[in-house]
C-alpha cells in the first residue's frame, strides 16, 4: 500500500473539536511535505494546511487560528487537530503526500502530490 490512510472524521456540532489523523506508509524517502486537503462536491478542492519535513506549517486563511496540522515522526503520522468548527468546514478531507516545494502547494490546491488517501468525511452541524 502506497496511499496514507485518513481517520477521525465525524459530526460534530458547531463550535467542537475533531482530530484527524493520516498514517503514512514507510516510503523509500520520506516526504518532505505532507498535506491536508478537503473538498466539497460542486467546489474546488481547498488546501487546509501543510508541513514540511522540517516541521513548518502553513494553512489557509479560512482555518488560521483554529486547525493546527503536526506530525510525529516516530509513527509517520500527521494530524490536524480542528477547533471551534464551523458549518462551513464541512467537507472530505484529504491527506497527501509528496516530494515537492511545499510553499506552494496549498496554492496549487496538491498537484504534484503523487499519494493521496481516501479521504474522512467531516460534517459540522449548526
Amino acid at each position: 500500500q502506497v496511499q496514507p490512510v485518513e481517520s477521525g472524521g465525524g459530526s460534530v456540532q458547531a463550535g467542537g473539536s475533531l482530530r484527524l489523523s493520516c498514517a503514512a506508509p514507510r516510503y523509500t524517502s520520506t516526504p518532505n511535505c505532507m498535506a491536508w486537503f478537503r473538498h466539497t462536491p460542486g467546489k474546488a478542492r481547498e488546501g487546509v494546511a501543510v508541513i514540511d519535513s522540517a516541521g513548518s506549517t502553513t494553512y489557509a486563511d479560512s482555518v488560521k487560528g483554529r486547525f493546527t496540522i503536526s506530525k510525529d515522526n516516530a509513527k509517520n503520522t500527521v494530524y490536524l487537530q480542528m477547533n471551534s468548527l464551523k458549518p462551513e468546514d464541512t467537507a472530505k478531507y484529504y491527506c497527501a503526500a509528496g516530494w515537492v516545494g511545499c510553499a506552494s502547494v496549498l496554492r496549487d490546491r496538491g498537484s504534484g502530490l503523487p499519494y493521496w488517501g481516501q479521504g474522512t468525511q467531516v460534517t459540522v452541524s449548526s
